[in-house]
């Protein structure tokens, strides 16, 4: 499936382009074994002009039918490249920013590749029940990679420290794993997912 790039879209979101849309599909909680429950999700990224996709993620606890039995969790969020702000970047608050983008052209967001050839990127992804997560990592091609730097926790929140998730496009899919450090426990598998990309 060929990867469409909008035309309105600021340059240096290109590198993530290919999750615009709304994914829909199945998974497995935990590791996958067969006593594990499954689960549907639907997840979007959208575009509002400004340097960063906008995320959300529902997922529903299904059969193994994908028959969907009760709601399980909402999280949504923010994704960009890692970069320094400045004056044309928006904020804080409500601080507006340039009527220009801060990169401009393919040009300049080709100077923020990293050593590897890929671009560093940051996700704030924020779950009911006070838990707000701050995530780096890298973008290469049709794969990411990203690592908590901080979990932000209300005071009557449950135990997370931690979690890893890795995302890849495969033959249009998208592919993703989530590991967690939480309860105590050192990261461990906490759910994975095919999604599908939806025509509508």
């Amino acid at each position: 499936m060929p990867i469409e790039i909008p035309t309105d879209l600021t340059p240096e979101l290109v590198p993530l382009s290919w999750l615009l849309g709304t994914w829909r599909g199945t998974g497995r909680l935990g590791a996958g074994e067969a006593d594990s429950e499954h689960f549907t999700q639907e997840v979007t990224f959208t575009s509002n002009g400004l340097p960063y996709l906008q995320y959300s993620a529902t997922s529903w606890l299904s059969d193994p039918d994908g028959a969907i039995l009760r709601p399980l969790a909402v999280e949504v969020g923010f994704w960009a490249l890692d970069r320094k702000l400045n004056d044309a970047d928006g904020g804080p608050g409500l601080v507006p920013a340039d009527i220009v983008p801060a990169l401009t052209s393919a040009d300049e967001v080709e100077k923020l590749r990293n050593k590897d050839g890929g671009f560093d990127i940051t996700a704030t992804i924020s779950h009911p029940g006070g838990i707000s997560e701050l995530y780096y990592g890298t973008i290469d091609g049709p794969k990411i990679q990203l690592a908590t730097d901080a979990v932000l926790r209300g005071a009557g929140s449950k135990d997370y420290a931690a979690a890893t998730r890795i995302f890849g496009l495969v033959n249009g899919d998208l592919f993703w794993r989530w590991d967690v450090a939480a309860q105590g426990n050192a990261l461990e598998a906490h759910a994975s997912a095919i999604l599908k990309k939806s025509q509508s």
